[in-house]
């Protein structure tokens, strides 16, 4: 009951204030048929006060609060691109079996629409990434990601990217492969059932990575044309990424 008082204390001001001041209006000007007349007429408006205020300008506040956190939740995916994402790509990229299947798909250029984008986004989903076990070198992958934890802690921890389950996913994915990697005294001299169940994980991150990256790029694209430039430049689905100018 406390916690609705202050509004009820409002409440009861504001009734008392309004009939106070109809009670003065009808002593100076003994007119009681005025008064009812504005009163009536001013409950009438109410519903469409309560349209205006309720539907109109509360839809126009979500819509800026909701863009507001899209704004936020980008940048925070920014920071683990930035940060790790990037790295992960490159890597696990130059692991791949069928890079030359990849490649071509998720090549994201400046010349990319949003048809473009959803058509990526598509094949994303239904490639089979094939990762050579021989060249996933599973100790320096793992020293990225530990050297990293504090960021994916961070990451999972911000109640921002609860809006966004695709990306937590992805994060989710990547601390298991960390946690697997780790748990392991050695990574040298695996069985090769134990390569193949590391490389599964690897799969299912990079699979994620992948369509997260995409989607930042979209962003990137539209939002920061600047820091998307560097991003068609050096991503490593290019035959010779580089960032210089060419």
């Amino acid at each position: 009951m406390q916690r609705y008082l202050a509004y009820i204390l409002i409440a009861a001001f504001l009734v008392a204030s309004s009939a106070t001041i109809y009670t003065v209006h009808y002593l100076l000007f003994r007119d009681a048929h005025h008064i009812f007349l504005y009163l009536v007429g001013d409950i009438a408006f109410v519903p469409v006060e309560v349209l205006l205020v309720a539907i109109v300008i509360e839809r126009l506040l979500a819509r800026q609060e909701r863009n507001r956190l899209l704004n936020k939740m980008n940048m925070v995916i920014g920071t683990f691109f930035s940060e790790l994402g990037m790295r992960l790509l490159a890597d696990m990229t130059a692991c791949l079996e069928n890079r030359g299947d990849v490649a071509p798909a998720l090549a994201v250029s400046a010349r990319w629409t949003a048809a473009d984008y959803k058509t990526a986004l598509g094949r994303a989903a239904v490639i089979d990434y094939r990762f050579r076990t021989d060249r996933l070198d599973l100790e320096a992958m793992c020293r990225t990601l530990v050297g990293h934890r504090n960021l994916l802690v961070m990451l999972l921890a911000n109640p921002v990217l609860l809006e966004h389950e695709h990306f937590t996913d992805l994060l989710w994915a990547v601390f298991h492969l960390m946690e697997e990697l780790e748990a392991r005294p050695t990574l040298a001299d695996l069985p090769a059932s134990d390569r193949e169940h590391l490389a599964g994980d690897v799969k299912r991150v990079y699979g994620r990575l992948a369509a997260e990256w995409l989607r930042h790029c979209r962003h990137l694209q539209k939002a920061y044309p600047y820091m998307f430039s560097i991003v068609v430049r050096t991503h490593p689905f290019q035959e010779n990424p580089s960032p210089v100018v060419v």
